[in-house]
């Protein structure tokens, strides 16, 4: 597992890996047992599987000294000050894990200057990790095995194949899929999007939604970034991370790169 074919690799990386794999094993005992859920104040569900995973990767990622951003911890805002961060989405899709599609994640990254530099996503009931490191490239270990994977080559709207969410398609986002001519559309959980995307299986996810926060995104930024393909928002504007704010404000756009100028471009027509 430690033999990715990173020549650089920066110390964090096989930290970061062995947490989301850590986490990854703990969420599936969980998850083919009993298990409790809980609903957040802001009406979103919780369970044992998100919260074990939480602990988990906190103590592993301890060993580094970097403050953690977590979607399951109370937000100190001491990380402002820090040049390096790590933000954490300890269980992706937690409705797709009550609903036991199988389509959750664990996502780590590793924040420098406001840039995610490493990126880790585990889909722990395929074995699956898709990882990036910083001008390194991006991979995906299935079977045993590392490989680079790459995005599309896809250039033309019509044929572009698109995912979105499963339990947050909006009618605008619906939409505007079919006002830009797309006709192949897949509904798939969490950052598994944007893992689709970046290994060639996809070439678009668009969502116009106010509601997404930096633990959702910055793994998958290193990702599809390494890929080759690109993340912003809806408007164009380049991802940041560590800010204040921790709400993606204006949606969020992921391509292949190809088809991402085009998308905005209409997306400006709809506003």
């Amino acid at each position: 597992m430690n033999n990715i074919p990173i020549s650089n690799k920066i110390p964090e990386l096989d930290i970061a890996i062995k947490a989301a794999q850590e986490a990854g094993n703990a969420i599936l005992k969980i998850y083919e047992n009993d298990y409790k859920t809980f609903t957040k104040s802001d009406d979103s569900p919780v369970t044992d599987a998100d919260l074990q995973s939480n602990k988990i990767i906190k103590e592993i990622l301890s060993v580094t000294n970097h403050s953690i951003l977590s979607e399951e911890d109370l937000d100190d805002k001491n990380r402002l000050t820090k040049e390096m961060i790590w933000i954490i989405d300890p269980l992706d899709g937690t409705s797709d894990f009550i609903d036991k599609t199988g389509e959750f994640t664990v996502m780590i990254a590793l924040i420098q200057n406001q840039i995610p530099i490493l990126g880790v996503i585990a889909w722990p009931t395929e074995k699956i990790l898709f990882v990036a490191q910083k001008n390194s490239g991006a991979y995906r270990y299935s079977n045993n095995q590392w490989e680079q994977i790459f995005v599309t080559k896809t250039s033309e709207l019509s044929k572009c194949k698109t995912i979105g969410s499963r339990h947050h398609l909006s009618d605008k986002e619906k939409y505007f899929i079919k006002k830009i001519g797309i006709k192949d559309f897949t509904s798939i959980g969490s950052s598994l999007k944007v893992g689709k995307i970046s290994s060639g299986e996809a070439d678009a996810y668009i969502t116009t939604t106010n509601k997404m926060k930096e633990w959702d995104t910055a793994a998958s930024y290193c990702i599809i970034t390494e890929a080759g393909g690109k993340m912003t928002d809806m408007l164009g504007n380049d991802l940041t991370y560590n800010n204040k704010n921790v709400f993606h404000q204006n949606g969020i756009l992921v391509t292949n790169g190809l088809i991402h100028h085009e998308i905005l471009e209409e997306f400006k027509k709809l506003e």
